[in-house]
């Protein structure tokens, strides 16, 4: 496993459409478990192939909660996860809820911005995991939020094209002050 360079705004191959999946191969699950290891190591909760330079409809999402027996005032350093690692390759939403959540969203590729963006609150998806087996099920909360955004980069969309252009400017003007303070 490698962890991968994670491409960040304003890169134009962010823009791209990713293509469908036909088969999915050994190179594709090699692929899969870099992206988790990249996603891990940046960290994050969700990463799409197109982030890695890969313009292939694949994402992973991992929400890892705190495991059960983590104390309330536990050090994050020292907080041990429970890994619920998920694979969605050629996904597709066939319904959404007309209902909308709020999540405040990042991204790995607008390092350290965040910003709420609404989204259908329920929605029913389809896709392929790594074995090539076909899902379909309806999801809500977070994973329903995480899959939508991961979705989106698929279709060359950021979070950041849900705000308003004035929102969307001011986050990029931040983005580009802490790059410039980092170099």
């Amino acid at each position: 496993m490698a962890i991968l360079d994670i491409i960040e705004t304003p890169d134009a191959r962010l823009r791209a459409i990713s293509k469908p999946v036909e088969v999915v191969t050994d190179a594709h699950r090699t692929l899969i478990a870099d992206m988790f290891e990249t996603m891990y190591d940046a960290p994050g909760i969700g990463l799409a192939a197109i982030q890695v330079g890969v313009p292939e409809r694949i994402l992973v999402i991992d929400l890892q909660r705190p495991a059960d027996d983590t104390p309330e005032d536990a050090d994050p350093k020292t907080i041990k996860y429970v890994r619920e690692p998920r694979v969605f390759i050629n996904p597709e939403i066939l319904w959404e809820s007309e209902d909308l959540a709020v999540y405040n969203e990042g991204c790995l590729s607008v390092p350290e911005m965040y910003a709420d963006v609404n989204r259908p609150a329920r929605i029913r998806a389809s896709w392929l995991d790594e074995t090539g087996a076909a899902h379909e099920q309806e999801l809500d909360g977070l994973l329903a939020t995480c899959l939508q955004h991961e979705m989106d980069h698929l279709n060359g969309v950021l979070f950041i094209d849900h705000l308003s252009r004035l929102k969307r400017d001011m986050l990029l003007k931040k983005l580009e002050k802490l790059r410039r303070s980092a170099a």
